[in-house]
């Protein structure tokens, strides 16, 4: 991705909407377009409530005899019928009818399986954990597949198919300017799809509780013209860059001497640990934590060092080992892994 291709997402996603009001997507079209007219619907009836509200209040009352419920003679007994059918009963009917018959039109629009009920194959596998998201790039040859973190790329105007799984508790994906939400069920799996129309930074957040952290789960969607996308592909695909300077060189022996390698993996060094996100390209990334931090030095000597404070109860624990110029050094080889 180019210098100014970064700049504009990030200029783009300065406010990171998640209102469904302002789609980015077909889905996410259809979507609003629902909302609106249910929104329309609720503030038309709500009006029509206070118009009676307001009628009733002003309206003369007479006297309890005038009103008295039992006696036909003076306007009691029968006479309030039509109000019950008609608003307690026809009104609620041709309202919800309409609403369920749209709900299920909008439904109806977002098939992810072909006709033999089988799902596509998917681009994109997402593993939810306790509290971030694990991405498998799956497409093409095994060759070709890469493994990144709490970052969805995709190319703007081509549909990306996403497989959702999880190994501890459920979560539910939700990107509300591209799709609906979409549930993980351990040891079940589900699937989404995702399109943008237009290039730009998307936030989203897991919509189901989680656990201690789960308001702190956050991705960010990155929409990009498909050039930008191949050229990010292929970056993503290469191993971790070398380090350049003698900080960065002595940052990475420290990263590698330290408890980081055996959980995180770094492509192309020594460091595999699987339990962890993958750090290959962390320096490219927009955010650290599932979005809970700007991803820039001070926000990661941060983490590094006092995690259970950023993010409590996060399996990742404070490093308070390192002298103040290791740490410098460990993040300066970090930064520079793009």
């Amino acid at each position: 991705m180019t210098t100014m291709s970064i700049a504009a997402l990030l200029f783009q996603g300065i406010t990171r909407s998640q209102s469904m009001l302002n789609p980015a997507g077909l889905a996410a079209h259809r979507i609003s377009t629902l909302g609106w007219i249910t929104y329309i619907i609720f503030m038309a009836v709500a009006a029509v409530m206070w118009l009676l509200v307001f009628w009733l209040a002003l309206r003369r009352r007479g006297t309890l005899a005038e009103h008295d419920p039992w006696d036909a003679n003076h306007g009691g007994g029968r006479g309030g019928e039509q109000w019950i059918i008609a608003g307690g009963l026809l009104m609620p009917v041709v309202i919800l009818t309409t609403l369920f018959v749209l709900t299920m039109d909008t439904m109806s629009h977002f098939p992810i399986r072909d006709a033999n009920g089988d799902p596509p194959a998917p681009n994109i596998v997402v593993d939810a954990h306790q509290w971030w998201w694990e991405v498998h790039y799956v497409d093409g040859p095994v060759d070709q597949h890469f493994t990144t973190a709490n970052e969805i790329h995709i190319p703007v105007g081509q549909p990306m198919t996403i497989e959702l799984q999880s190994d501890d508790v459920m979560h539910s994906f939700w990107v509300p300017q591209l799709n609906g939400k979409m549930d993980f069920i351990p040891g079940e799996t589900n699937e989404t799809r995702i399109e943008a129309n237009r290039a730009g930074v998307f936030r989203g957040e897991c919509s189901v509780f989680c656990g201690e952290q789960h308001a702190h789960m956050a991705m960010l969607v990155v929409a990009q013209s498909p050039a930008d996308y191949q050229k990010w592909r292929a970056d993503q695909l290469a191993d971790a860059a070398q380090p350049a300077t003698p900080e960065a060189q002595a940052g990475e022996q420290v990263f590698l001497s330290a408890p980081c390698a055996f959980c995180h993996t770094v492509r192309g060094t020594a460091a595999a640990g699987v339990v962890a996100p993958d750090l290959t390209h962390i320096g490219s990334r927009l955010s650290l934590a599932s979005d809970t931090l700007v991803n820039n030095k001070a926000n990661l000597e941060a983490w590094i060092t006092h995690a259970q404070s950023l993010k409590p109860g996060v399996e990742m624990p404070n490093l308070t080992q390192f002298t103040g110029l290791q740490l410098r050094e460990m993040v300066d080889y970090l930064q520079q892994l793009r």
